[in-house]
This record gives C-alpha cells, sequence and structure tokens, in this order.
C-alpha cells in the first residue's frame, strides 16, 4: 500500500510537469518565460491546465506524504509532516485564489496567492532539509538523506534569490520583480521544488515495511 501511494503521488507530479511544460508550448505567445511567473498562465486561454497540473501537484504531495507517514520516515506528528501539509494545501490556495493581474491593479486574491506561493516554496524545502538531517547517518536511507538535503537547498536557493532582490529594493530602487529574471528564477524554484517531490517520493516507495 505504502509503494502504491508513493507511485501514484509521483504520477501527480508527472501530470504537472506534462501540463505546466505544454503550457510553454500552447500559451508561448503569451507569457515571457524570463520575466513572467508560471502563474501568469492562469490568466490567459489555457488556464485549466495550470490548474490541473498544480492541482494534480498538490494531490501527489499530499499522496507522498502519506507514503512517507506509512513508511515511518515522517512521524505523523512532527515539523517535517506539518511543513508537507502546508506545501500541499499552499498548492490549492495557489489555484483557489487567482494571480492579480498587475498591470491593472492588486487584489485580494492577487496577495493571499502571492502569500500561498511564499509558504508553499518555504515549506516544502524546509521540510526536505529536516528530513534530509533526521535520517542523514542511517544506513539504509543515508543516500536519500542527501538527495533530499541537495534538492531543499536548491530549492531555498532559489527562493532566496527573489528574497535578496526584495531586501535590495531600498538600496536599488529598482522593484524586485525586475532586479531579477524573475520568471527563469520561479522556474528553477518550480524545478527543485517537484524534483524534491520526486525524491520524497522514491525514498517512500522503497519502504521495506509490507
Amino acid at each position: 500500500m505504502t509503494r502504491t501511494l508513493a507511485a501514484l503521488g509521483l504520477v501527480g507530479a508527472g501530470i504537472a510537469v506534462v501540463l505546466v511544460g505544454l503550457l510553454h508550448v500552447v500559451a508561448a505567445d503569451q507569457v515571457n518565460p524570463v520575466r513572467r511567473t508560471i502563474s501568469e498562465y492562469a490568466l490567459g486561454d489555457s488556464d485549466w491546465m495550470f490548474d490541473v497540473g498544480v492541482l494534480g501537484l498538490a494531490a501527489g504531495s499530499a499522496l507522498v506524504l502519506l507514503a512517507l507517514v506509512r513508511a515511518g520516515i515522517v512521524p505523523r506528528r512532527s515539523i517535517a509532516a506539518a511543513l508537507l501539509a502546508v506545501w500541499t494545501v499552499a498548492l490549492v490556495a495557489v489555484v483557489a485564489f487567482d494571480k492579480a493581474n498587475w498591470s491593472v491593479g492588486p487584489t485580494p486574491s492577487g496577495y493571499v496567492h502571492r502569500f500561498a506561493s511564499l509558504a508553499a516554496f518555504s515549506s516544502l524545502p524546509l521540510a526536505a532539509l529536516a528530513l534530509g538531517r533526521r535520517w542523514r547517518a542511517d544506513p539504509r536511507w543515508g543516500a536519500f538523506a542527501a538527495w533530499s538535503r541537495w534538492s531543499g537547498a536548491l530549492t531555498l536557493g532559489w527562493l532566496g534569490v527573489i528574497v535578496v532582490a526584495v531586501a535590495l529594493r531600498p538600496f536599488t530602487g529598482v522593484p524586485w520583480w525586475q532586479l531579477v529574471p524573475l520568471g527563469l528564477v520561479e522556474r528553477g524554484l518550480a524545478i527543485t521544488a517537484v524534483v524534491t517531490v520526486v525524491v520524497l517520493g522514491r525514498w517512500a516507495a522503497r519502504e521495506v515495511t509490507p
């Protein structure tokens, strides 16, 4: 059962990769991948692909979390479990609350979307780092723990680029979303986040409990 949950979780991550990847083809003339975030696709004609992709990742992440708990890798009541739950719920909120069209102006939904994105992309790597630290010396899980730490660190690294851009705004006078190639940074962040989910899913799939 644990391996089945993990496998289904990886399928959810795969759906996200396929659909969001296809958006870069079918809506290539609508969104600049260097400067515009992935959420911009939700404002276009192919918004359903974005929604289904992100919800697929959320569902897959929830299944991976269940598999990790069943395998004994993530204690049911632990910081890592809470952080992974936040990641999953925040992804659903990203879809439920539309991104604001900032060329028109901010909206309450847009602010919720932004903070949900921040919650998602900070909680997942922190969970991965916590699991990597917990199991780093374990002879069975040492390799997976290392992969978890690295993927979590890379994800936080991408997020750190955005945080630094925000912090530098008072000194540069340049809006943070213009100081860095936001589209590329966010896509790097998304890729490493999906890789982290895949690492955790494969980790759970290697459980030895029948």
